[in-house]
């Protein structure tokens, strides 16, 4: 077992803190909804207090300001991207999933790299330009190194008007020379959820493998950042345990990183239990959240840490998907299939856990755009060095959204132009006008510049 105790998870100081914040009044609410306008995040016992909310008008001042800050950050933008199944071997006993090694009801896959780019051929010809590499907790013969060629070929597939231009991978815990490694394959975002940072119920669910190792796995991001790789991902797995819990765990761990490396997690997912293939547990969840929970969540962390991306998976219902682009949300996936070569040939009983929201890409991508959201593409921040540090300095003033709108509209209408239905280019391209009529001064000028590059036939332009 990994000996470094993780201390700064400090379970004592949850407990208080929360027992300390409880049955705030109005006045102590709306004092925590003012701070957090100011966009400079929020403490352990500001997140206490706000998830205590639960009258009908509190609740709507806390969804208002949400929106508000995300909207101020990121506009109306949501980055779509895909996850990508390679492999559902797995040495682990986790009880709330399909994949745990001794679950003889699925069919098990490692894809080879002919396969593995097959399934990329058909993501690109759907117009995904993003991906998230995902590989159950075992590998082949060939060890990491297959997850490496995995991220080679994903790259190294091209067609006429696509490819994949970023790369994100959320894999097993490394040490820091094998996360120099997968460094060193280009990747984006390297992701990792705790599951539950409750060391009791982390025991419990965990009964076989090397994810028994809590400690192990709650130190593999500062081993990724101290490997240079400066965008990480995090998250829980809401039901396992008490959310209120693991938000404010999950708050000392941002608070962690952002203390030794200077930046805290590029994104955050908020997987919620749902069932899995011949498991009991994800079909009943310890702790169930309800949906109004599930969306108090989403506005508290996007309130909490006002410059992290928030993922929403199509785990949830597309309703539910849709409340929450208000909230916070400013990273969908789409079109999504969680069993290694779904996307060539669904066999969903393979799956890792059962979908919510079953829509093609293109039906993601006019929905998003009629509810008056920006279908994105764009992975220019990745490739112009907008990253860790460097993207929050832009983030923080304002100034990403001068990048960000105006790289956001050309890459929709790259989808536009080259993969989308007669009914999505007719809802898109009003879309994209009237965006750009309402936009001014240096993001409008850009805006129009990149739109008629891609109106003139030129792919991938960006600034």
């Amino acid at each position: 077992m990994y000996k470094i105790e993780a201390d700064y998870i400090n379970e004592q100081k949850i407990w208080e803190t929360l027992e300390s914040n409880k049955n705030p009044d109005a006045a102590k609410i709306r004092e925590v909804l003012e701070k957090a306008k100011e966009m400079k995040g929020l403490s352990l016992e500001d997140v206490a207090v706000l998830t205590c909310i639960s009258d009908p008008e509190m609740l709507a001042e806390l969804f208002n300001t949400a929106n508000h800050v995300k909207e101020t950050i990121y506009g109306k933008r949501l980055v779509l991207f895909a996850p990508l199944y390679i492999s559902n071997l797995c040495a682990n006993e986790c009880l709330y999933c399909a994949f745990r090694a001794t679950n003889k009801e699925i069919d098990r896959h490692a894809l080879s790299q002919e396969h593995i780019a097959r399934e990329v051929e058909v993501l690109i010809k759907q117009g995904h330009k993003r991906i998230l590499l995902v590989a159950g907790e075992s590998y082949p013969k060939e060890g990491l190194q297959y997850v490496l060629d995995s991220v080679r070929t994903v790259y190294g597939v091209k067609s006429e008007h696509g490819e994949i231009r970023r790369v994100n991978v959320n894999v097993a815990p490394l040490s820091v020379d094998e996360f120099k490694q997968l460094k060193a394959e280009n990747i984006g975002t390297y992701q990792i959820f705790q599951e539950t940072y409750h060391r009791e119920t982390y025991a419990k669910v965990h009964v076989g493998g090397k994810k028994r190792d809590y400690n192990w796995r709650v130190w593999s991001l500062h081993r990724a950042m101290e490997a240079g790789i400066d965008d990480v991902g995090i998250g829980v797995l809401f039901g396992l345990f008490d959310y209120r819990f693991e938000m404010l765990a999950m708050m000392q761990h941002i608070n962690e990183l952002e203390e030794k490396f200077g930046v805290g997690p590029h994104t955050i997912s908020v997987p919620r239990m749902e069932p899995a293939t011949n498991s009991d547990m994800a079909s009943h969840p310890p702790f169930p959240v309800s949906d109004i929970d599930f969306r108090k969540i989403v506005a508290i962390l996007r309130l909490a840490v006002p410059y992290t991306g928030i993922i929403m998976s199509t785990r949830e219902t597309a309703k539910m998907r849709r409340e929450t682009f208000a909230l916070g949300v400013s990273q969908i996936s789409a079109g999504s299939k969680t069993n290694p070569g779904g996307y060539e040939e669904d066999d969903a009983i393979s799956g890792q856990f059962s979908l919510g929201d079953h829509r093609p890409l293109d039906e993601v991508i006019r929905d998003v755009a009629s509810m008056g959201y920006v279908p994105s593409f764009c992975t220019a921040c990745y490739r112009m060095g907008r990253t860790g540090q460097d993207f929050m300095d832009l983030a923080k003033p304002g100034d990403i959204k001068l990048h960000c709108a105006p790289n956001a509209l050309s890459s929709f209408k790259e989808y536009l132009q080259n993969f989308a239905s007669p009914n999505t280019v007719a809802v898109g391209d009003e879309f994209i006008q009237k965006n750009i009529a309402e936009m001014n001064g240096i993001a409008r000028q850009r805006a129009e510049k990149l739109v008629k590059r891609v109106e003139a036939g030129r792919d991938d332009v960006y600034c």
